[in-house]
This record gives structure tokens, C-alpha cells and sequence, in this order.
């Protein structure tokens, strides 16, 4: 849009530049110049070609999006008497995994893969315990062993199986976010809860129980 300014000066030079013109313009006959004299027109100028446009059209239709991976629902842990109900989770204001409050249901991270996915780590997790509701089911995580089974089960019914590789205690500063919540490489279940001393001033505990899955079979 223009500025008032700006279409205020515009006008008056319009009216200078036509007051020049008028005092310019050739003289009409009778005016003291002799039809001889009279100016010869310009030439006009032939237009432009117009240019030539040749871009191959392609189908306007979107390619196809492909269906989302069904989420998982449940997650069962035979050796450790666990079965757990799975909410898709995002991130907190201050850029941790959001985790249900009731400790008998995990959350899935779901901007990383689904339990199942060719490649990517699926990261559940779950807090070890509850003031209001107790201990959780993930308090017995700890004792699990290497080639313990694990299923989880999406929306859609299916099931998928996984065998426990490690357990680790991690201490929570030192977790190693990157490789847990790797949306490339090596497909894996990542099972986290809390683990280590409780410090009541900041009601949180000093470190992570992390088991790292693999698909069986």
C-alpha cells in the first residue's frame, strides 16, 4: 500500500511532468508554423516477442502418505509378573519424555519409532512408584535378565516379541539420550524407570533402570 507521503508527492509531480508537456506539445496549425515544419511522428517501436514457455506438466495429484504405524497399547513382561497399559507421550517444557503420572502406565515416546519398526529405538517408560498410587509395575525391572521376553501389542491386535539384551543402573545426568532415542539403526525396545537413591527435596531419584530389547527371532 502506498503512504500518504509518497501518493501526495506522486500527484504533484504528475500535475508538473503534464504542465511541461503541455509547454512542449507542437504548435497546432495557425500557430505560427508552417505545415512543412511540423514534427515527424516517431516511428513506433515493434512490440516484444512474446516469450516462449515449455515446461513439461506433471500430474497436480500429491503423491501418496503413507498410514501412520499403528501405537502400541500394551506391553506385558512375563519374568517380572509386568503388564502395563501404553499412552503415546511427547516432550515437557524443559525437553524431558512426558511420563503418565499413575505408574501402571507407560508411556511411548511417540516422536521416535513404534515397538516393532524396521530400525529405530521405541523408548517406554514408566515411574517406579507413585505417593498417591504406590509402587508400579517397572519396580521389578531391575531384575530381569538377558534373554527375557517382551511383547507389545499396537492397535491393530498385532504383537510384537522382543528378547532383553542388557540392564543397566544409568546415572540420570549421564543418560545417553542419543542412542536411546535413535530413529535410525539397529531396531530396539528401550524399558525405562527410576532406580538409585530418592532425594526427598527434589522427589526424584537418582538414577535411571534402562532394559535394552531386541527382536526375537
Amino acid at each position: 500500500m502506498m503512504r500518504r507521503g509518497t501518493s501526495v508527492a506522486a500527484a504533484v509531480w504528475a500535475v508538473v511532468t503534464a504542465s511541461l508537456l503541455t509547454a512542449c506539445s507542437p504548435s497546432a496549425p495557425g500557430d505560427g508554423m508552417a505545415e512543412g515544419e511540423r514534427a515527424t511522428p516517431p516511428a513506433t517501436a515493434a512490440p516484444a516477442p512474446t516469450a516462449v514457455v515449455d515446461v513439461p506438466v506433471t500430474k497436480a495429484t500429491p503423491p501418496p502418505v503413507a498410514a501412520p504405524d499403528p501405537e502400541p497399547v500394551r506391553i506385558a513382561i512375563p519374568a517380572i509378573d509386568a503388564t502395563l497399559p501404553v499412552d503415546p507421550v511427547g516432550v515437557q517444557r524443559d525437553g524431558s519424555m512426558e511420563i503418565p503420572e499413575n505408574p501402571a502406565v507407560a508411556g511411548w515416546y511417540r516422536y521416535g519409532p513404534v515397538p516393532g519398526a524396521p530400525e529405530g529405538s521405541a523408548v517406554v517408560a514408566a515411574h517406579v512408584d507413585s505417593r498417591v498410587r504406590g509402587i508400579g509395575p517397572l519396580a521389578r525391572l531391575r531384575e530381569l535378565e538377558a534373554g527375557d521376553e517382551i511383547t507389545v501389542r499396537d492397535a491393530e491386535g498385532e504383537t510384537s516379541r522382543f528378547v532383553v539384551a542388557t540392564v543397566d543402573y544409568i546415572p540420570r545426568a549421564k543418560l545417553p539420550v542419543d542412542e536411546f532415542f535413535a530413529r535410525t539403526g539397529e531396531p530396539a525396545l528401550v524399558i525405562i524407570t527410576c532406580g538409585g537413591s530418592f532425594d526427598e527435596a527434589t522427589r526424584s531419584y537418582s538414577d535411571n533402570v534402562v532394559a535394552v530389547a531386541h527382536p526375537a527371532g
